[in-house]
C-alpha cells in the first residue's frame, strides 16, 4: 500500500455500509456514527455485505483518498458484525488487504539494542 509509513493507526467499522457511498458521505460517517475525526491520517476500513468488497478512507494532508478492493473468487475474513470499530495493527492490515486471514497474524516488535559498542 501506499501509506506514509507503518506508524498509521487502521481502524476497521464492523458494520457493513452502503458501496455506493463516496468520500463525503463515509467521511461523514466517520464523523458521526464512529465518533471519529476523518482528517487525522487514520485509514478507516469499511466492508460490504457480501464480504468480497472493502472500501478504506484516509486523509494524506491534501485531500481524502478512497481505495476500493473487491476479491473476484474469495471473501475477506472480517471480524465479528456489530456496531462500533476494531483497530488492527499494519501487518494484520496489509494480511486483510491481500485476502488473507488476518488473526492469524501477529507483528513482530523489535527493540533497539541497550548499548552500542
Amino acid at each position: 500500500m501506499i501509506f506514509p509509513s507503518n506508524r498509521v493507526r487502521i481502524v476497521v467499522a464492523s458494520k457493513p455500509v452502503d458501496f455506493r457511498k463516496g468520500h463525503d458521505e463515509l467521511a461523514a460517517l466517520v464523523k458521526n456514527a464512529l465518533r471519529n475525526d476523518p482528517f487525522t491520517g487514520t485509514v478507516f476500513l469499511f466492508r460490504s455485505k457480501r464480504a468480497d468488497r472493502l472500501k478504506l478512507l484516509y486523509w494524506d494532508g491534501t485531500g481524502l483518498v478512497m481505495t476500493f478492493k473487491r476479491l473476484e473468487d474469495h471473501v475477506f475474513t472480517w471480524p465479528a458484525i456489530r456496531d462500533g470499530v476494531m483497530k488492527l495493527n499494519n501487518a494484520q492490515f496489509e494480511a486483510l488487504f491481500a485476502g488473507l486471514d488476518w488473526r492469524k497474524v501477529r507483528a513482530i516488535t523489535a527493540r533497539p539494542p541497550a548499548a552500542t559498542e
